[in-house]
């Protein structure tokens, strides 16, 4: 673990810096000072980056599945915000990409062990890997981070995104224990923004999550805060689910239908439709970010 008045104390490695969580991230982290080490695994990633001129970035073309690689590019840093991003070529979620997940998570939780100057590492997960279970509308407490998405429900429902995050946390988890690496994760709810389409994989299930009361969202502002907010606080510990809207109302479905698929036509009135009871808590990250930032509310 890096002391605070190492030379390493303030250096970062982002990766996946190439997609929309990970550039965000690594903007923000030079923002507060931050040396940054932004890992991308194809050259062409590395793209948006290019205009920027900032001497605390550095730019490095890391395979998730090139253990080397990941070496390389978090040598010398004291913190990891991982993320992870399907290759360019095997961009849908389905069995295979689920080893190659897991894969991912297991090479990048071993280099971080070898990494003598890593203090701590932030795990990207998802809310999908909370929610999924046999009887999961029986419940008559609310979901939270001590749930977890059962392995066996996913793959028989063909639910791979949820399954892949559920495999890759828990493998991750294993590890960071094993190894003894100081880990938290952030299970986000689904991200919305520019990239946001009807394909992305966290929407298989939607109907079912509108009506169990556990569909949430969450702004990238909002995401790239909770993950410094709990790097940053050394009393962070274990999981924490991160949104910041939750769709239990008619007229909330709507419109995110209109932003997933505009063209199609969608009735005016949502009268005579219910709302769905919140079924899931994120009461331990809210805590925690009241004394981190002002200005940005969870919702309860």
């Amino acid at each position: 673990m890096a002391p605070a008045d190492s030379p390493y104390a303030q250096t970062v490695c982002v990766m996946d810096a190439s997609g929309h969580l990970g550039m965000n991230l690594v903007e923000r982290l030079l923002e507060r000072g931050y040396t940054v080490h932004a890992a991308v695994q194809n050259q062409g990633d590395m793209q948006p980056f290019k205009g920027c001129e900032n001497k605390n970035l550095r730019i490095f073309r890391s395979d998730p599945l090139d253990y080397q690689s990941i070496m390389d590019a978090m040598k010398g840093c004291s913190g990891l915000f991982y993320t992870f991003e399907p290759p360019q070529d095997q961009s849908a979620y389905d069995e295979f990409m689920t080893e190659v997940e897991v894969r991912a998570a297991h090479n990048v939780l071993e280099a971080c062990a070898q990494t003598e100057t890593m203090a701590k590492v932030v795990f990207a997960s998802s809310i999908t890997a909370v929610i999924w279970r046999e009887k999961r509308n029986k419940s008559t407490t609310d979901l939270d981070e001590r749930n977890w998405s059962d392995p066996n429900f996913c793959r028989n429902f063909k639910l791979w995104h949820a399954l892949s995050k559920t495999l890759a946390e828990k493998t991750a988890w294993a590890l960071a224990m094993d190894r003894d690496v100081n880990m938290v994760s952030i299970n986000a709810g689904l991200l919305t923004g520019p990239d946001l389409s009807i394909a992305n994989p966290y929407l298989k299930g939607a109907a079912e999550m509108y009506e169990d009361g556990v569909f949430v969202t969450v702004d990238v502002k909002f995401l790239v805060e909770a993950h410094i907010c709990v790097f940053e606080d050394s009393s962070t510990y274990g999981r924490y689910l991160c949104f910041d809207h939750l769709i239990n109302r008619p007229e909330d479905a709507v419109k995110l239908a209109q932003m997933l698929l505009p063209a199609t036509p969608y009735p005016q009135s949502c009268e005579n439709s219910g709302i769905f009871q919140q079924r899931i808590s994120n009461k331990k990250l809210n805590k925690l970010m009241v004394d981190f930032t002002s200005g940005i509310q969870l919702e309860a």
